[in-house]
């Protein structure tokens, strides 16, 4: 009886341990078309990023948000390989109170949303004042940022850190190739990922592609003791700065 009460108290352990390991996964580019509503049938706690000013931004954020999802706002930042920005973007050429009075607009047009992360912004992320300026901002509302680490050497994270903003880096990238086979072979990685350092985060986009394959895969997690939990729960864990990928 004493011995099948210490395996009962290992096999509890062992799960709990398995059940500690979390992954988020970040759609991005949500907003410029209807059809990213697609999106929205991906199963669990998926956190939503929505591109500032779009045609179809508001209206789809507001539908996330009344599903319970973790809704950001996925701002354009400037690259280096100057990439046409849209609408909301903020650039090197712009000063503190440009930075603050498009971020402000961004906001008024989803308020609900709980952080930003980078659309591109390879180069304004490399560049510390600027990254500043968007800190000062996101403490002043208690908002958090998830640096999407377009350039490995992003001065976001030590920005956020001096102005006490809460901060996340993305790991895994999904879908930098439309494929099956490259979409599963990056999943792994972020299982492999997530069971080496019990977070993780990922993000793609919605593609349909990208919707196809995840609606397939997102279920498996659980084969492998990991939970979908939205974004902001891993706010809540120490920093994991590792990165797996980088491109815009």
């Amino acid at each position: 009886m004493h011995s099948f009460l210490i395996l009962c108290l290992m096999l509890f352990t062992v799960q709990s341990s398995a059940q500690t390991n979390r992954v988020a996964i970040v759609i991005d580019d949500m907003g410029y078309r209807y059809t990213d509503k697609h999106a929205f049938t991906l199963p669990g706690a998926i956190t939503y990023a929505f591109l500032p000013h779009t045609t179809y931004g508001k209206k789809l954020a507001i539908q996330a948000n009344n599903a319970h999802h973790d809704v950001l706002i996925h701002i354009p930042m400037e690259s280096e390989n100057s990439k046409k920005l849209g609408p909301g973007a903020l650039t090197s050429n712009m000063g503190a109170q440009a930075f603050k009075q498009s971020l402000t607009e961004s906001f008024a047009e989803i308020p609900f949303a709980i952080g930003i992360n980078n659309h591109m912004g390879s180069y304004l992320t490399q560049l510390y004042q600027p990254m500043a300026w968007t800190m000062e901002f996101l403490k002043q509302n208690d908002l958090f940022f998830l640096d999407s680490k377009t350039s490995p050497h992003s001065k976001a994270e030590q920005a956020a850190i001096d102005f006490g903003v809460p901060v996340k880096t993305r790991h895994i990238f999904l879908d930098n190739e439309l494929t099956d086979e490259y979409i599963s072979k990056q999943f792994k990685q972020l299982i492999n990922f997530a069971q080496k350092h019990q977070t993780a985060i990922a993000i793609a986009h919605p593609h349909p592609e990208t919707v196809a394959t995840l609606i397939k895969l997102i279920p498996t997690l659980k084969l492998h003791g990991i939970e979908l939990v939205p974004l902001s729960l891993l706010y809540q864990t120490p920093h994991i700065s590792n990165v797996i990928a980088i491109s815009e």
